[in-house]
């Protein structure tokens, strides 16, 4: 744990008790902070009195005797209108921040130097983060990986100038950690997402930018006009910046050609690491993860030798792209964690063809139209969830589909059609470019429960973990 110290002797407001909340108002008391701490949920109550959180009904308190209001990410701080928390800080004139803010705080004040990695993006930051981790270790560094992904950031070890940190933040973090200053800060891409929580695609980019802006070695993807836009914005400042692409030629900067990754420096071109055969980096979106992870080590000091053992050793992310195993002839692969379109149709696009995809779930934006391009690669679809007729509308006429309703059902079907399909190596893909909270607590349970039912299918066999 990191124990908070920069409140001493004062109070302090916590709402949201789930995993993180939970922690932060914990790692508040062990630093010295009287914790007044509630959530709208009864649930989330009894599981923080169980771990010794001091429970205070925040709406019965005046807000202008605690120091500040820190705020679990999953709250609206602006959209679709402020929790009410949120306006009686606002009223009160006192800070509204998360845990993130918290740790950049004790950072600065006891490790100002300590080697910190923020990743954020819309799509791909969950195992960029974690390849960067792997490659740190590889490297034989003193790794601590959370926030977004895995541990909440209070609950890893403190800053340390021996220690690197590497953590994932999303748009909701970010919001509520104005000081954020990490030593290599990257963008991947952006596309519309969270838009319900951010009101419109400025503001969310505008939100994304502060993680790059704040950074002392900002690395951003430029194959959207958003973060080009955010690129420029950076190179103008004078400050550190190492431009991404795996679509297009960089004068300067890092680079994808096919399976390799690149540098280039004012045209000249050096090779670091070729991805082929390393079924865990499939695909462009993650020759994107594995560029953008590649420019963060070697900004910390990791030797090419030391980047290409860890990649070669690299495991995988759970639930994006996990190959998962085999079932006859059909892979069956796990990327419950692409919950929208443009998730998706990376996953799509790692496989020329003999898909059998199931999709489906709670419908976001735009739907699965954008995919369209892609649809030549599905040999069949299987729709489960509140998007199901709404997808088969889309696909109707363009892919063979079923309404399946469950993920069980999905499954069942989709294994049995792979066995008697053409293709050389047919492919069962749970990608669902939807969230899951229609039918599931989120979309690791969904993922795990996939996971788990095509294990139990008669002929499971499977994949060996690098």
């Amino acid at each position: 744990m990191t124990p908070v110290t920069r409140f001493v002797g004062r109070r302090v407001a916590v709402f949201g008790l789930g995993g993180s909340g939970i922690v932060t108002a914990r790692a508040l008391m062990a630093g010295g902070a009287f914790v007044a701490a509630w959530d709208d949920q009864p649930g989330s109550r009894e599981a923080a009195q169980a771990a010794g959180v001091p429970l205070v009904d925040l709406s019965q308190i005046e807000f202008n005797s605690v120091a500040a209001l820190v705020l679990a990410p999953g709250v609206p701080l602006t959209h679709p209108k402020p929790h009410w928390t949120v306006d009686k800080a606002h009223a009160a004139g006192i800070e509204i921040i998360g845990d993130v803010e918290l740790f950049c705080r004790e950072r600065a004040a006891f490790a100002p130097l300590a080697p910190f990695v923020a990743i954020t993006g819309t799509n791909g930051k969950s195992t960029t983060t974690a390849l960067i981790a792997h490659l740190l270790r590889v490297a034989g560094r003193d790794v601590a990986l959370g926030g977004n992904i895995g541990t909440a950031i209070l609950d890893l070890a403190p800053p340390s100038h021996e220690r690197v940190h590497v953590i994932e933040c999303s748009s909701y973090q970010i919001d509520l950690a104005p000081s954020l200053h990490p030593t290599v800060g990257i963008l991947l891409n952006l596309t519309p997402d969270h838009l319900d929580r951010h009101g419109d695609m400025p503001h969310y980019a505008e939100v994304k930018e502060r993680l790059v802006a704040g950074s002392d070695t900002a690395i951003i993807g430029v194959d959207d006009q958003w973060c080009q836009t955010i690129a420029d914005r950076r190179e103008a400042t004078g400050k550190t910046l190492v431009r991404l692409s795996v679509e297009h030629p960089l004068e300067t900067g890092i680079n994808r050609r096919g399976t390799e990754i690149y540098w280039t420096c004012l045209g000249e071109q050096r090779t670091v690491a070729d991805l082929t055969g390393i079924a865990t980096l499939r695909g462009v979106h993650n020759a994107q993860n594995a560029a953008a992870a590649i420019a963060a080590v070697s900004a910390l000091g990791v030797s090419d030798d030391a980047i290409r053992q860890g990649l070669a050793s690299f495991s995988g992310l759970a639930h994006r792209l996990e190959m998962v195993g085999s079932i006859g002839r059909a892979i069956v692969i796990n990327d419950t964690k692409a919950t929208n379109a443009d998730a998706t149709g990376k996953a799509l696009a790692s496989f020329s063809d003999g898909i059998y995809w199931i999709a489906g779930g709670r419908p976001k934006e735009g739907g699965i139209a954008p995919l369209q391009p892609l649809f030549d690669r599905i040999e069949k679809a299987y729709l489960i969830g509140e998007a199901a007729d709404a997808f088969a509308e889309t696909l109707d006429g363009k892919v063979p589909f079923a309404k399946c309703g469950t993920l069980e059902k999905a499954l069942e079907t989709a294994v049995a059609d792979a066995q008697a399909s053409k293709a050389n190596e047919p492919v069962v893909l749970l990608s669902p470019a939807c969230a899951s909270f229609d039918q599931f607590k989120n979309f690791e349970v969904r993922g795990e429960q996939f996971r788990s039912l095509a294990i139990a299918m008669p002929g499971f066999v499977p994949f060996a973990k690098g």
